[in-house]
């Protein structure tokens, strides 16, 4: 039978490549959703003719809403949820940005789809609601991300017991090697330079301030139910190795392959089956050298902050991830100076008090108290 996948965030960089990974594997698009690129998502309304598309953005909407008589045309928060959780899916791939995810994820979970997640925020924010809510429904979670999907194909059949670390690799980011007085000032455009992966705007300034990797330490550690102790990151400039497992007698599984979303992508789609590869094979005679490195947690001061948070846990993941979309974007739109991202999220955790998270109410209360505490603390600082 033809699998069915909804995609959340498809005019974005994951979203456009899950729409060719499924073209090739013959994966039926049952739904889609964007943010605000309402051209992009006419396009693909017009070329994938799905059940449903949803654009969260409501100005946008009121020119898309009569756009398609065969696709039924939704936007806000309600109307991502409708493509997370339309019955004819069986996998609902979340590649929107930020915390906006959660929600989608969770319901979706309710509704006992496949979720492949390239969403971090969701796990960073909800980890531990959505482990619970994995197993009450008797559903999986597939992680979209390169690292999380390496770790993921290495423990294929192996006793989670056994394992001694999980190595997550880094690429360094356009800044490797440097010292914070080198970068601090950095402008936006220098901060976009990704010597590896092209990714969305937000997703590249969090990979140079290393967040990115903090993100994915969180993650992994609620993905695979892992002690924070036993999660490393090492530094590996080329992005063969996408991440590694390290098990109790010190043998290492690495998962390798040409940097190229598509795979993490088709794995995903596909699982548990392998397919033909939609991404050019890997040639060993063409790979120089692989290096490695231990990360600069003193330059790069977020990583080690999300270390900091994971071991805290409750509220701390939270603020950490609000306060870093807030100052992103302040960034990006050219009111602050990089290096003041990081020293807004620190001063963040530094002033919040704690709150015990029991549910989405809660979580999305520390968000909001992170989003206002960054706004604030940005306009007394200048």
């Amino acid at each position: 039978m033809k699998k069915r996948v909804s995609i959340l965030g498809s005019t974005g960089s994951i979203g456009l490549q899950t729409i060719d990974v499924a073209k090739k594997l013959d994966i039926e698009i049952i739904g889609i959703a964007a943010y605000s690129n309402a051209e992009l998502l006419k396009k693909q309304i017009d070329e994938i003719n799905p059940q449903i598309a949803c654009i969260m953005d409501k100005e946008k909407y009121n020119l898309l809403k009569d756009y398609s008589k065969k696709t039924k045309i939704v936007t806000g928060i309600e109307g991502l949820i409708e493509v997370a959780t339309i019955e004819a899916a069986d996998i609902v791939l979340n590649s929107v940005v930020g915390i906006i995810g959660l929600v989608p994820t969770i319901e979706a979970i309710k509704n006992k789809k496949t979720i492949a997640l390239a969403n971090k925020e969701a796990l960073v924010t909800g980890g531990k609601i959505i482990n619970k809510l994995i197993k009450d429904f008797l559903t999986n979670i597939i992680p979209v991300d390169s690292e999380h999907s390496a770790l993921f194909q290495c423990l294929v059949g192996e006793d989670i017991n056994n394992v001694k670390r999980l190595i997550l690799t880094a690429s360094g980011g356009p800044f490797r090697g440097k010292k914070n007085n080198e970068i601090y000032n950095s402008t936006v455009d220098e901060v976009l330079k990704h010597p590896t992966w092209s990714m969305g705007k937000k997703i590249t300034v969090d990979s140079a301030t290393l967040i990115n990797k903090g993100f994915e330490v969180i993650e992994a550690m609620w993905l695979f139910e892992m002690n924070i102790n036993k999660i490393d990151v090492i530094v590996h400039p080329q992005s063969i190795i996408h991440s590694m497992v390290e098990f109790n007698d010190n043998s290492i599984k690495a998962q390798l392959s040409n940097p190229d979303m598509r795979l993490p992508i088709e794995y995903a789609l596909t699982y548990p089956e392998r397919q033909k590869s939609v991404i050019e094979q890997l040639d060993f005679a063409k790979v120089s050298s692989l290096t490695f490195e231990r990360p600069d947690i003193e330059t790069f001061k977020l990583l080690k902050l999300s270390y900091q948070c994971a071991e805290k846990g409750e509220g701390y993941p939270i603020v950490l991830n609000g306060a870093n979309e807030v100052a992103v974007q302040q960034f990006l739109e050219g009111k602050i100076k990089f290096g003041m991202i990081a020293d807004v999220i620190e001063s963040a955790l530094n002033d919040y008090q704690g709150n015990k998270i029991e549910n989405i109410e809660d979580i999305l209360i520390v968000d909001n108290w992170a989003r206002r505490y960054v706004i604030e603390k940005l306009e007394r600082w200048f």
